[in-house]
């Protein structure tokens, strides 16, 4: 009976709050919280938007009954004190990738058709950041109502740096302890027990490979490296351009002084989730090359038919990197961003996300190879190894059995490709929001692509998730 009485608790509150769930989600999606380093300053570090972010969703958390600190801007916090100071912690992010091209809708708002919220965030991860607030909010209604402080303090931790370099909370562990468990509402149903090794590097020409008087002027695609380009341009003399015909996806613009703009469309998508996408670089790359074009010995030559491979394969196998485990399966790979520089060189960044079955040094030694050949630098950027936590652990378990109570009985844990804020805890794990296996209409876009967002519906259950699965951690030994 007191299941029933808390699930009809639960349903009631979130039908009660539900559109100021959906107004500060909307709040939160209109600031463009990208980061940007060249205007960072002490405070801001990751610049003016990221901090507005943090700052509104703070804001959020105050007006919802939490006590709210500003870590210097690099991150933040909300509690509601328990009758033990261990945690109980949630961590959700409020900064965001490029908006990126693609959009039917404004990606700067929320928009609501036909019982789903379309905007950049609203999946990844500013819509889940206010649920996990809202979850929050329901045990300090319970706090007021029953004057009974819970078991354990409840924290919610507001990141900033999520998508680029997780410097957020790098700087959270070198000034507080870790909390006991955490989990981030930043990925799937049913639960996320481990995640594959994450690696990002950079090719860069060693030379200028644009010639004078050359037939490229100039090529780019791409924002992020952990995202599949859905467009890339290339600007090149009109007498050079390739013919269309029998093609899909492309676009010639004619542009003055003899040159024209060459447009190939791909499908974007998360660089950890290729199915489904085709990588625009690549599609570019390909007709240049049918064309001819990539022939010859030139340095230009060189380096487009490096980028050619790289980005015409999202397994690694034509690089020798193929690679698969029991755990985590296959290595997946993206080149996500080519781009010109002012001095004529060029470069390209790869995104790689591995299992166990093969090390970094393997993978980092390929591409130095690679390089070489190609008249390249290559330099690593990002390495995280792979991550896994025990499934069978009581907070984990409890978490699962509020899933497979409220969703689906058989549910299993299972690994991603993705990373989240998870991996850098000793006793965390990721717990939805999306169900990855749900119906999804076909013009609703996914984390990271155009046109962004999630059913209400499927929000609603999270909510109900994240209520159900705090309540029945604070019933377990931590």
């Amino acid at each position: 009976m007191a299941e029933e009485l808390q699930e009809r608790d639960i349903d009631a509150f979130i039908d009660e709050v539900w559109e100021d769930v959906v107004a500060d989600i909307t709040s939160l999606v209109r600031i463009e919280s990208v980061e940007d380093l060249e205007h960072a300053e002490p405070g801001k570090p990751f610049g003016p938007k990221p901090y507005e972010a943090l700052a509104k969703g703070l804001e959020i958390a105050e007006r919802l009954g939490l006590e709210t600190h500003n870590c210097e801007g690099y991150i933040g916090y909300a509690d509601l004190p328990g009758v033990s100071s261990k945690q109980i912690a949630t961590i959700a992010h409020t900064d965001i990738v490029p908006v990126g091209i693609g959009w039917t809708v404004p990606p700067l708002d929320v928009t609501r058709r036909d019982g789903c919220l379309l905007g950049r965030g609203v999946q990844d991860d500013k819509g889940a950041f206010v649920l996990s607030l809202y979850a929050a909010k329901f045990f300090v209604d319970q706090v007021s109502r029953t004057g009974q402080k819970l078991p354990y303090t409840i924290r919610c931790i507001v990141g900033t740096n999520e998508e680029t370099g997780m410097e957020d909370v790098d700087w959270y562990l070198e000034h507080f302890d870790a909390p006991d468990f955490l989990f981030t509402p930043d990925a799937d149903f049913p639960l996320i027990c481990g995640e594959k090794g994450i690696f990002h590097g950079e090719f860069v020409s060693k030379e200028p490979v644009l010639e004078q008087g050359g037939w490229l002027l100039s090529a780019q695609a791409g924002t992020v490296a952990n995202a599949i380009p859905g467009l890339a341009e290339a600007v090149l003399l009109a007498d050079a351009a390739p013919s269309l015909e029998g093609t899909e996806g492309f676009e010639l613009e004619s542009l003055d002084g003899g040159q024209v703009r060459l447009s190939a469309h791909g499908i974007g998508g998360h660089a950890a989730f290729p199915p489904g996408t085709i990588n625009a670089i690549g599609k570019l790359t390909k007709l240049l090359a049918a064309a001819g074009l990539l022939e010859g010995d030139s340095a230009l030559s060189s380096f487009l038919g490096m980028v050619n491979l790289l980005a015409n394969t999202t397994d690694g196998e034509p690089l020798g990197i193929a690679s698969s485990d029991e755990v985590f399966g296959a290595l997946t790979m993206n080149a996500g961003v080519l781009r010109t520089l002012p001095d004529g060189r060029m470069s390209i960044s790869i995104d790689v996300r591995y299992p166990t079955s093969i090390t970094i040094e393997q993978i980092t030694d390929t591409f130095k190879a690679l390089a070489e050949r190609h008249g390249c630098e290559f330099k690593e950027i990002i390495n995280k190894t792979p991550f896994y936590m025990d499934p069978s652990l009581p907070a984990i378990q409890a978490l699962l059995s509020a899933y497979r109570d409220y969703v689906d009985a058989d549910a299993e844990p299972f690994v991603i490709g993705g990373g989240t804020y998870a991996r850098h805890f000793p006793r965390a794990c990721a717990f939805g929001p999306n169900v990855p296996t749900e119906e999804r209409p076909d013009w609703l876009g996914i984390e990271h692509g155009p046109d962004e967002g999630m059913t209400e519906a499927g929000l609603k259950r999270a909510l109900k998730l994240y209520i159900v699965g705090i309540s029945r951690l604070m019933d377990i030994e931590l």
